[in-house]
């Protein structure tokens, strides 16, 4: 199976899309010919909203709510797919959240919850998708992994613990089904601004970006959408750090 033949008989799901890096990778799936599902747990509007400008630039789209920790949720976020646009042949494990502490004092819950959400349910979504893939001999799973899971975060354990292992997952994966022509890949990004780091200051963290500046939700989409593009068919296992030099 082809990119394009891809492309008419599937589609690709962004988990988290309803915002931020998720909205975008979206929207710069669909320009790439891509019929997208726009999953969201709570941010219904948000995610309507960026169906109806994919929808306007010329592309298709639906919104598919569903929380990806939920193992249940998931079959039916696939399912809701699969009867619209037929097999999910790409998949973005964007989804996921933030509860910061220091080390000493963080919670279970907040441990557990951001491992459910960033690592388990990438996983899970992953394994989902590629009962389908390795059927169809074609498939890209990217997963966004963060900075954080390189360089070290202090008050980020369980995000960068969370992150890290996605990173691990990534390879792994990459390895076990590379010859059914479906790639795993992650992109780790820096700084970014988007809803998720409102909360952070960011004129400490700039400090030690060699580029001295944020990056934006368009930057780490283009990244993603060459990932899941044909011209990206021999890379696999890898990880793209979107960070303007942080981690270099």
């Amino acid at each position: 199976m082809s990119g394009p033949e891809s492309r008419a008989s599937g589609c690709a799901l962004i988990t988290g899309g309803s915002r931020g890096i998720g909205a975008a990778i979206a929207q710069a799936l669909a320009a790439d010919g891509w019929r997208c599902g726009v999953n969201y747990r709570a941010d219904a509007d948000g995610a309507h909203a960026v169906v109806d400008a994919i929808v306007a630039a010329g592309g298709e789209a639906i919104a598919v709510q569903g929380d990806v920790a939920d193992p249940a949720a998931i079959d039916t976020v696939f399912a809701t797919l699969e009867e619209h646009y037929g097999s999910v042949l790409c998949v973005v494990n964007n989804a996921g959240i933030r509860m910061d502490g220091l080390g000493a004092t963080l919670s279970d819950e907040a441990w557990s919850r951001v491992l459910r959400t960033n690592l388990d349910a990438a996983f899970m979504v992953s394994r989902r998708a590629l009962s389908i893939m390795l059927r169809n001999r074609y498939g890209r799973i990217v997963n966004i992994a963060s900075a954080a899971a390189l360089r070290a975060s202090p008050g980020q354990a369980n995000y960068a613990a969370s992150k890290a292992g996605l990173v691990a997952m990534t390879s792994t994966l990459a390895v076990e089904v590379a010859r059914r022509g479906v790639t795993v890949n992650a992109v780790a990004p820096g700084f970014v601004q988007t809803q998720l780091t409102a909360d952070v200051d960011s004129s400490a963290i700039l400090e030690h970006v060699p580029a001295r500046r944020a990056g934006t939700v368009g930057e780490v989409a283009a990244c993603v959408q060459f990932l899941c593009s044909d011209g990206a068919a021999y890379v696999t296992g890898a990880v793209l750090p979107v960070d303007g030099g942080l981690t270099a």
